[in-house]
């Protein structure tokens, strides 16, 4: 794939997302989300904080550094951090609200659109190729996404887009310890997963070890992204050095945080 497959796949998922939450009743962007202190609305609108400030990025990194840096001296704590990516946001009503990330998309496809391959592009940790930061957009829409189909009660179909969230999952596995301070393991685990289709995706084949994952890639992505703790999941995990990645796994930016608790499920 090239970074404008990428984008493509990018752009499905949101028109996804937004086939969930255009048919809501406006009293239904004000529910509750399993992320703590935000409602859907605030789901959407940390989606179109983001998209617009991705763009930025692309379309202007030196403008784009100045506002990184006022980010992080606004962000004294999570009420702060809220105020500055969601406030004006939540001033809108969920019609305008729908329409304002429609916005943001677009502005992001036009700016994805100018990148190449080879291109970096800066962002809140180091900069990424522009696959990479493509695949993290997509990785945002599907997680949050996740969130707000789990409060309005619904079951969304999975599509083999998620292989790039599989991949990034497995790519970021030394970044899950990086981020809480430990020295990454240096050994291998193989990953094999069942995809949407039914194909089979795999990774670290010739790792030699005993540790190994196996299972639907829905329920790995559900983990790495932190929407759904490892017990609730169909996941084979084979190997303590395994089972540990998996309980620390974070395929996406920012400080280390812990997911969520077992439900119970299965």
């Amino acid at each position: 794939m090239d970074v404008h497959d990428v984008l493509d796949d990018l752009i499905a998922e949101q028109h996804a997302l937004d086939a969930v939450v255009a048919p809501l009743r406006p009293e239904q962007w004000a529910l509750p989300t399993p992320s703590p202190r935000w409602t859907i609305t605030d789901q959407i609108g940390h989606l179109a904080y983001f998209d617009r400030t991705a763009a930025l990025a692309i379309d202007d990194p030196e403008a784009f550094v100045e506002h990184r840096n006022e980010l992080v001296a606004s962000m004294t704590d999570d009420a702060a951090v809220d105020e500055t990516t969601l406030g004006a946001f939540r001033q809108l009503g969920p019609g305008d609200q729908l329409l304002e990330w429609r916005h943001r998309r677009q502005e992001l496809e036009r700016a994805g659109r100018t990148l190449d391959d080879s291109t970096r592009v800066e962002w809140y940790g180091p900069s990424m190729g522009a696959k990479s930061f493509l695949t993290a957009r997509l990785m945002e829409v599907w997680a949050h996404g996740q969130d707000i189909c789990d409060a309005i009660g619904v079951d969304r179909p999975p599509s083999d887009r998620i292989r790039h969230i599989a991949q990034l999952g497995v790519i970021t596995r030394g970044w899950s310890y990086l981020v809480r301070g430990e020295q990454p393991p240096d050994d291998h685990i193989a990953v094999e997963l069942v995809a949407p289709s039914g194909d089979t995706w795999r990774w670290g084949d010739d790792a030699g070890g005993s540790d190994r994952i196996a299972g639907p890639a829905v329920d790995f992505c559900l983990v790495v992204t932190q929407r759904r703790h490892l017990d609730d999941t169909a996941l084979v995990v084979e190997g303590a050095s395994a089972r540990d990645w998996m309980s620390k796994a974070q395929a996406f930016a920012g400080g280390p945080t812990t997911g969520p608790s077992p439900r119970g499920d299965h």
